[in-house]
């Protein structure tokens, strides 16, 4: 399990040994989701931090903005994953082709533009891809070296092929509801998902059946690092998520759900999917079912 868990994620010693090797593209995915409540309603913004990153980040480390470089921008609901053809592009142009072994950072407590992105690896065809455990917070806490030079790579290939099984359109998700050997997880805060909180032009509530394991519960506060794979396997198995499951992730955009996701990857759980509309779209439309 232990090797297993290798495979997903980097310690932050690795990475400074192998800082300037030729196979590695360093990607800053740091950005943030503003949140302010509002006569009971919870608004958000999705921005991302280019200027953070301009102030200082990892030697080597490129920026993709995970709220509009790696978008539909065509899309009715928010922060849709990109076509492949605009996904490959920005790859290509970036430097990041299909030989290159990509390391994923941020700075936000789960990890979870950095698991975006590895979910967005994932969904077009490149598993060559980890995440930083413990990200910059780690990286910065060890006293490691920053810099504010931005480098350039040359062009390279990137060929976008897509896994449809790893992203789940609304009518997979109503589909899926009371379905034997279906689960579905809500990534969101609790008070998300009980209804106390509503977000935006949303309904209350969750979708019906729907267990609720918020992304921070995966992360040890201590050391903003991924629980023990221990840990995450008594988090799951208590929640009632088994490995022969079909499991459905989802949150307000598909993004605090690939914490989600990445913590069930590391364990080896094999049938994961990533409803990318989340409640920006489910919660807006009257015609799919909730429950609070």
């Amino acid at each position: 399990m232990e090797q297993e868990r290798g495979r997903f994620l980097v310690e932050t010693e690795w990475l400074a040994e192998h800082l300037h090797d030729d196979n590695i593209r360093l990607v800053d995915l740091r950005g943030y989701v503003r949140t302010v409540m509002r006569a009971g309603v919870q608004d958000a913004e999705y921005v991302g931090a280019r200027d953070e990153y301009e102030q200082g980040h990892i030697p080597g480390a490129i920026y993709v903005d995970w709220s509009q470089d790696i978008v539909d921008p065509d899309d009715d609901v928010e922060a849709q994953i990109a076509p492949p053809a605009r996904f490959a592009e920005l790859m290509g142009r970036l430097g990041i082709g299909d030989q290159h072994l990509v390391v994923a950072y941020d700075a936000h407590p789960a990890s979870q533009f950095a698991t975006r992105f590895w979910w967005a690896l994932y969904y077009y065809g490149h598993q060559q891809v980890v995440v930083l455990n413990g990200g910059l917070p780690k990286w910065l806490r060890e006293d490691r070296p920053m810099t504010t030079a931005i480098p350039t790579y040359d062009p390279a290939t990137f060929t976008p092929v897509t896994h449809p099984e790893l992203r789940a359109t609304a009518q997979d998700v109503l589909h899926a509801i009371n379905q034997d050997g279906t689960l579905l997880l809500d990534a969101r805060d609790r008070g998300q998902y009980t209804g106390e909180v509503v977000r935006g032009q949303g309904r209350a509530g969750h979708i019906p059946g729907a267990l609720n394991i918020p992304r921070e519960e995966l992360i040890d506060p201590q050391t903003g690092m991924f629980r023990s794979n221990e840990e995450l396997t008594t988090i799951f198995s208590q929640a009632g998520v088994a490995p022969d499951q079909y499991v459905v992730a989802y949150c307000n955009g598909g993004v605090a759900a690939t914490t989600v996701l990445f913590s069930l990857a590391m364990l080896g759980y094999p049938r994961l999917t990533n409803y990318d509309g989340s409640w920006n779209e489910w919660g807006k439309r009257a015609d799919l079912p909730t429950e609070i």
